[in-house]
């Protein structure tokens, strides 16, 4: 069986066809409980309102599927079909025509071309490939969303993983030569075993901080317990967490107590064999001063200068991570 990170994510809700869905005098526009979607695809509207931003825009995408078929998807809209990060709820949706001389824009759909071609995932849904995907984000994204996206696209789950070195002279060769640079650093610095979007901000910010470069998901043994970590900083004997709070769901109350209870137990295991320890969430990493004030506090000292143009571009960003 293929690795599910191999396909294309469905529609996380259920979308309806107004004139598949319509009989007799039940007509799906005029119904309170559902909520267009596109022109003539519908959600309902209890499970539209429950969805999480980048998750909306899945729907759009397949909305906009069902709608125009044959579209090649690109940009974040090849990114959620993909399962890569997306940030926020982009406003467009993003589609590739390789026949066309010039970009337009339809509405809210923005049609790219390009001078150099892009390989096509063909299917019931045809998009970008991973790599090419990729590379065409890491251009217009701020930075450090950039390099989350670039840890995703080469992560070993991923049976269509993308080659850092096959990306690395895509975009050398690219006739486009715009933030050729930002590309290049972050396909440098992309690794495989960052495992969130918050742990890839979170190494950007430690770096451009000045601190020590970490090592990545580091196994501690003892109690007879293996326990990995997000991060550890050898030279300050420190660990860092990066929190996604997802570990701590559960759909009953008593799974919830037991996972948080698990969870304080392991810290404490760890905390006996390091000189700090740091717990901090993504916003934490966005905001920059928390996470330093964190590092600090688990004995971390900067080792060089911070560097401050970096640091500015996350205050720069749009809420779905590309440039301002």
């Amino acid at each position: 069986m293929p690795d599910s990170t191999s396909l294309l994510r469905p529609s996380p809700v259920p979308l309806h066809h107004a004139r598949a869905f319509d009989t007799g005098r039940l007509r799906v526009r005029a119904h309170q409980d559902f909520i267009r979607v596109r022109t003539g695809v519908y959600a309902e509207r209890r499970l539209w309102h429950g969805l999480a931003p980048w998750d909306r825009y899945l729907a759009r995408v397949h909305a906009v599927a069902a709608r125009r078929p044959g579209t090649v998807f690109a940009f974040e809209s090849a990114a959620a079909l993909l399962g890569l990060p997306i940030f926020g709820e982009p406003a467009d949706i993003h589609v590739y025509d390789p026949e066309r001389s010039r970009s337009r824009r339809f509405g809210d759909v923005a049609v790219h071309t390009s001078e150099d071609p892009r390989m096509i995932r063909s299917g019931v849904i045809s998009v970008t490939s991973v790599a090419d995907t990729t590379l065409d984000l890491l251009r217009v994204l701020t930075p450090a969303f950039a390099l989350a996206v670039a840890d995703a696209a080469i992560a070993p789950l991923r049976s269509d993983a993308a080659d850092r070195s096959h990306m690395r002279a895509l975009a050398e060769s690219r006739a486009n030569p715009r933030r050729r640079d930002q590309v290049l650093w972050a396909v440098d610095r992309a690794d495989p075993r960052s495992e969130s979007p918050g742990e890839s901000i979170s190494r950007a910010v430690i770096e451009w901080s000045g601190f020590e470069a970490p090592e990545l998901q580091r196994w501690f043994s003892s109690e007879g317990f293996d326990d990995r970590v997000d991060f550890f900083f050898p030279r300050a004997r420190a660990i860092g967490e990066s929190d996604g709070y997802g570990k701590y769901a559960a759909s009953e109350a008593p799974e919830a107590v037991r996972a948080v209870v698990a969870e304080k137990r392991r810290e404490d295991r760890l905390r006996r064999q390091c000189d700090g320890f740091a717990r901090w969430d993504q916003a934490d990493a966005l905001a920059v001063t928390p996470l330093r004030r964190k590092l600090h506090a688990a004995g971390l000292r900067p080792e060089r200068a911070e560097h401050a143009a970096m640091l500015a571009t996350l205050a720069t960003r749009r809420a779905d991570g590309r440039w301002r």
